[in-house]
């Protein structure tokens, strides 16, 4: 895995070298391995494949329920989704890859506390499209950079996303003006990002670009202030856009 100088988790890399098959436990989620290729994420700091497809309205929660009573015991959840007739098999692999990737970029956020792995454990969601650990390891570190890139204060990530007034002209785009609607001052971006039905990862980096815009406030003993006169919230990609245009390619790739 020479492509992260550095690996996020060392016993990932180990366990992909061993093609071990199990579920790696750490303090902020678990990874679940099949022949040492990540095939699950979960994490209590991300939406949950259940959440971005009921609450973005793609599937009523009653059909995603059945799904799981009906093909859970048997790990095929997501396969079940796509028999049905619920799902495309296209449609269920960006959401549940971004699901893995969203999951797994908290799951691997740096602990001190002990890292574990449970051989012959799986996940009741079944295997849709497996990841390289390289893969995901990669798109961890990338994810990283950008949010110090954007503004490198890590406590908006855990704070309740407090608005700020804009400056005279200063606009934002939709996704972010329907973030800043649902901050009530006491809700952090992973509260959000389970109301709106979002990738935790794409909400952090909306937050961190307000705060950067100063339309969102910075805890204190952070850093300096930032001035929205000076920082508007410049147009950017869709996160999900982009996202999806990765996926898509990958997928192709593999194809």
């Amino acid at each position: 895995m020479s492509a992260v100088a550095t690996p996020v988790s060392p016993m990932l890399v180990r366990l992909a070298a061993e093609k071990a098959t199990g579920a790696l436990l750490r303090d902020h989620g678990t990874l679940y391995l099949v022949d040492g290729r990540v095939v699950h994420a979960e994490s209590p700091a991300s939406p949950g494949v259940d959440v971005l497809l009921t609450t973005g309205g793609r599937l009523p929660r009653e059909g995603w329920d059945e799904a799981v009573d009906r093909a859970g015991a048997h790990r095929a959840v997501g396969r079940f989704l796509v028999d049905s007739g619920r799902l495309h098999d296209g449609e269920l692999e960006i959401c549940h890859l971004g699901a893995v990737f969203d999951a797994a970029f908290f799951a691997l956020s740096p602990t001190s506390g002990p890292t574990r792995f449970r051989y012959g454990v799986g996940h009741w969601f079944g295997t849709v499209r497996p990841v390289s650990a390289e893969a995901v390891e990669r798109e961890t570190v990338r994810r990283r950079e950008l949010l110090d890139a954007v503004w490198p204060y890590a406590a908006v990530d855990t704070a309740p996303v407090v608005p700020r007034p804009a400056a005279p002209g200063q606009t934002v785009g939709a996704r972010q003006r329907a973030l800043l609607a649902a901050a009530d001052g006491e809700r952090t971006p992973a509260e959000l990002a389970r109301l709106l039905g979002r990738p935790a990862f794409h909400t952090l980096l909306d937050v961190r670009r307000l705060a950067a815009a100063g339309l969102v406030e910075t805890p204190l003993d952070t850093g300096p202030e930032p001035s929205p006169a000076l920082l508007p919230v410049l147009p950017v990609a869709d996160p999900d856009i982009a996202l999806l245009r990765r996926l898509r390619d990958a997928l192709e790739a593999h194809l």
